[in-house]
């Protein structure tokens, strides 16, 4: 999938790639990072074309690739990871553009540049790969969330990360989408939905939501003893079998505002898919 937003072929500057566990994200960026074209495939980490690596950064790049020989390849993601096209140290929080910068990698062989990802070490050890590029890009573009600020990037492994001049200081990273995906196809709690035909309206999938989000900040226990209500409120006549999983989808992201909300601070911005961040 492709789609052309008015390249000037003397204008392209770099390719770079979003390169995740599922999907492929390539854009042919011009001056100041302006997005010239840009291309999106299934082909994750974990799943390729024939080939593997090298054949999907050819046929995604290829057309640009004929245009612009020289021009320089870039990624970011779990392409760097172990499971990768080539594993890439991370760098030490904190750290900022300047580190990363000088820890990029090159593939063998490969006209490709990886960046490396931010690890946290300590008593509460953490990783990331691919958010440490967009709190970069977040930061040129509000330069404001530089001196101190707290950012979030919600999705499958959300991270909220603290900024301190510049520099990725330390984060949190919680489980919510994958736990959501585990739970909802994978036990009991989305077995209503899975059996159901029916689909709630929007009204009803939002006040199903609401209802789990203010569970979740109301639970002084946390969020264990409440994930059966999304089975036990529908038996009880209380909850609409289809609305089931949004209720679910509100306990878990409750959950995760409950505890990144715990210190008092509040968040600076929200790094992500406009949908996904609303």
């Amino acid at each position: 999938m492709a789609s052309l937003e008015g390249s000037d072929d003397r204008s392209a500057r770099l390719i770079a790639l979003d390169w995740g566990t599922t999907s492929l994200r390539a854009y042919l960026l011009g001056d100041a990072g302006s997005v010239l074209e840009s291309r999106s495939e299934s082909w994750g980490i974990m799943q390729l074309p024939a080939g593997g690596f090298a054949e999907a950064f050819r046929l995604v790049t290829r057309d640009w690739r004929s245009r612009f020989t020289d021009l320089p390849a870039i990624a970011s993601g779990m392409v760097g990871s172990a499971q990768g096209w080539f594993e890439v140290a991370y760098c030490a929080a904190p750290a900022g553009v300047d580190a990363l910068a000088r820890s990029l990698a090159q593939v063998p062989a490969g006209p490709l540049s990886i960046v490396p990802g931010i690890a946290q070490i300590g008593d509460a050890p953490n990783v990331m790969r691919g958010e440490e590029t967009q709190i970069v890009g977040a930061i040129a573009l509000a330069p404001e969330l530089s001196a101190r600020s707290l950012l979030v990037l919600p999705g499958t492994h959300s991270k909220w990360a603290r900024v301190q001049d510049g520099e990725v200081r330390d984060f949190t990273t919680f489980l919510t989408g994958e736990l959501f995906g585990v739970l909802s196809a994978h036990s009991i709690l989305g077995r209503f939905a899975r059996d159901s035909t029916a689909r709630p309206d929007q009204d009803t999938a939002v006040r199903a939501f609401e209802r789990g989000v203010l569970a979740a900040r109301g639970s002084v226990a946390g969020m264990a003893p409440m994930l059966f209500s999304a089975r036990s409120l529908v038996l009880a006549r209380q909850l609409e079998p289809e609305a089931s999983l949004d209720y679910l989808s509100g306990l878990l992201i409750g959950e995760e505002l409950r505890c990144g909300l715990a210190t008092g601070e509040m968040p600076s911005a929200l790094i992500g898919e406009a949908t996904l961040c609303g």
